[in-house]
């Protein structure tokens, strides 16, 4: 059972690994609404896949990561993505069913409540004020969704990861 249990966990940090980097990979100035929410990204995908084995502790954990790598509040990110992990662990089934650009707008909903939880934070620590650009996020993200979508479900039927 343990060797079933642990078949494609190295796959799922992998893709958790190379989100990190991606998330901290240095952006041109006027491009840095641009950057796509990406762990959010790839822990919604292994929560719709596999919500056994990805959920709200893997959130936590990223979260916290993502904290200490992007240098803000410690649990800014941890209590966002924990949320964001619980909701798409509620919705899997539903969303799992769903064409791609159905699937596409539920990212969108999901990365923008990762996005306002992370903003709650910030508000109640500091002032921000940054208008309708913060949200842009969300677009790319949901934009993105698809090949994410594809390139990690490659990558798990590849692999046999269950």
């Amino acid at each position: 059972m343990s060797d079933v249990r642990s078949q494609g966990t190295w796959l799922i940090v992998l893709s958790f690994v190379c989100a990190f980097y991606l998330s901290i990979l240095p952006f041109p100035v006027w491009a840095e609404y641009w950057r796509p929410e990406w762990v959010a990204l790839v822990l919604i995908y292994w929560s719709f896949v596999l919500p056994s084995r990805v959920g709200v502790v893997t959130g936590w954990i990223s979260g916290l990561a993502l904290d200490v790598l992007e240098g803000v509040t410690l649990g800014e990110h941890a209590l966002s993505l924990t949320i964001l992990a619980y909701l798409a662990g509620r919705l899997h089934r539903r969303v799992r069913v769903f064409p791609l650009w159905q699937q596409s707008l539920s990212v969108l909903v999901l990365v923008g409540i990762n996005l306002l939880a992370v903003r709650m934070v910030q508000s109640s620590v500091a002032m921000v004020s940054e208008g309708l650009v913060y949200w842009l996020p969300c677009l790319v993200s949901a934009l993105l969704w698809p090949w994410v979508f594809a390139m990690l479900k490659f990558f798990q039927q590849y692999f046999h990861v269950r």
